[in-house]
């Protein structure tokens, strides 16, 4: 496993993290192939289900076979027990929609990068006094990209990764990297229920070529 800091760099240089879940584990399994096969190099499957422990554990085994430069997150993390649970299961990343210090102190213990989520400065300001310097903005379609440009002048250490309203038009994606993003998450407007629904995962690789050209565009 990686360190904390070559996953926090690799997250900074490949800028996209796809993140979904599904309870069906070849769901997942097609979900991750059709991305890594339209060049993310970044994937996050979500805490949100019964199954989600057992598809990461797969998921882990398939990245060892398949796709070895894949970066495998676990989201949702909002406990300690999930936490331990997920980097026992071979999470390489943890990420939480919300700031606990609990959830720091077993990722400081067990020497994995964790990227809490925040909402206001006073978050971000306590995710950073806790040795967090790359935070998930959430929820962005609320935030919108002037939060960044007003919060990086007074966090300039912080790097920030967000996630909710971020879609897969060049428009959207390059007003959150002009504002000062280091990379951004894309679920359901890159995963569409749709395509799950039809299992159509050529459309899921095709829509991630897409958003990793409109990125190396902007030569960040």
């Amino acid at each position: 496993m990686l360190s904390e800091h070559a996953n926090q760099e690799l997250i900074k240089q490949h800028k996209l993290l796809p993140l979904f879940y599904h309870n069906d584990l070849q769901v997942c399994i097609s979900v991750a192939k059709a991305l890594y096969e339209g060049g993310a190099r970044l994937l996050e499957l979500t805490n949100r289900g019964n199954h989600a422990l057992a598809n990461f554990k797969a998921l882990v085994k398939e990245r060892d076979k398949n796709m070895k430069d894949l970066l495998l997150c676990a989201g949702t993390i909002k406990t300690p027990e999930h936490a331990m649970k997920f980097i026992a299961a071979g999470a390489d990343v943890l990420l939480s929609p919300v700031f606990d210090s609990s959830v720091n102190d077993v990722a400081y213990m067990q020497k994995i990068l964790w990227i809490p989520g925040c909402m206001t400065p006073t978050e971000i300001h306590q995710a950073e006094k806790a040795g967090c310097n790359l935070i998930k903005l959430f929820p962005g379609n609320l935030l919108k990209p002037s939060f960044i440009e007003a919060a990086k002048p007074l966090f300039p250490n912080v790097n920030f990764i967000v996630t909710g309203g971020v879609d897969t038009s060049k428009e959207n994606i390059s007003s959150w990297f002009k504002a000062g993003a280091s990379a951004i998450g894309i679920g359901n407007k890159l995963i569409t229920n749709e395509i799950l629904k039809n299992g159509d995962y050529k459309l899921i690789a095709s829509a991630t070529k897409s958003v990793v050209r409109i990125i190396n565009d902007l030569h960040l």
